[in-house]
């Protein structure tokens, strides 16, 4: 029961760390759309999560997680992307895989074996995705990545980040060959068709500027 109970409280601390990026505080009702839950789950858990000292809850106005509630979102992200990266590099698991893989195993990792993998691996920066690993500190690289959607017509860079978690979506970026560490160049834009014309690999795709937005570029990588 407390390994159960300890796997659904990193659950909702990683979901809050995430959520919260955007918005500063998280709603009830956004971290039960994000976990897939009732509200009033949510609210017990929360309640839960602020005895433990890893929430502070302001009644109407949502919850944020605290310093040492932080700290233990950030491991469980970095099992997290150290098991993609792993799995990604040893059993050649595909892209669109690995975050449902790295989701059973992210609540299984030793500190032992954290740090064997983080070594085997090379200390690496980033996970398959292009999301940064934070470091056993806590820190996280940043970079000057935007979203492919902002270029303008001419502008080159490298991917640096798709979404993780979606799977149909990854599959066909990986056919458009539009993942992190290749060379895209956007070739043109139809602001009023919202497309963009983008060369990757020496060939040419149209895409339309909703799915550029979730692709993120480093104009000033090579």
């Amino acid at each position: 029961m407390e390994k159960s109970l300890s796997a659904v409280i990193e659950d909702y601390l990683k979901a809050i760390y995430k959520l919260q990026a955007g918005t500063g505080k998280v709603s009830t009702s956004a971290l039960a759309e994000r976990l897939g839950v009732t509200a009033p789950s949510v609210t017990s858990m929360i309640s839960r999560l602020a005895e433990l000292g890893l929430v502070r809850h302001d009644r109407y106005r949502g919850v944020r997680l605290t310093e040492a509630g932080t700290r233990a979102a950030l491991e469980v992200i970095r099992h997290h992307r150290l098991w993609e990266l792993f799995l990604a590099t040893t059993l050649d698991i595909p892209i669109d895989r690995l975050h449902a893989e790295a989701e059973r195993l992210e609540h299984t990792l030793s500190d032992e074996l954290e740090e064997r993998i983080d070594a085997v691996l090379g200390h690496p920066r980033r996970d398959p995705h292009g999301d940064p690993i934070p470091t056993r500190e806590g820190t996280l690289i940043e970079d000057n990545a935007r979203p492919l959607s902002t270029l303008d017509p001419g502008t080159e860079g490298t991917v640096s980040r798709v979404p993780d978690s979606d799977a149909a979506f990854l599959r066909y970026l990986t056919e458009l060959g539009l993942v992190p560490g290749r060379r895209v160049r956007v070739a043109e834009t139809a602001p009023i068709a919202g497309t963009l014309v983008v060369e990757t690999g020496g060939e040419r795709h149209a895409v339309s500027s909703t799915l550029a937005s979730r692709i993120l570029v480093d104009p000033a990588a090579e």
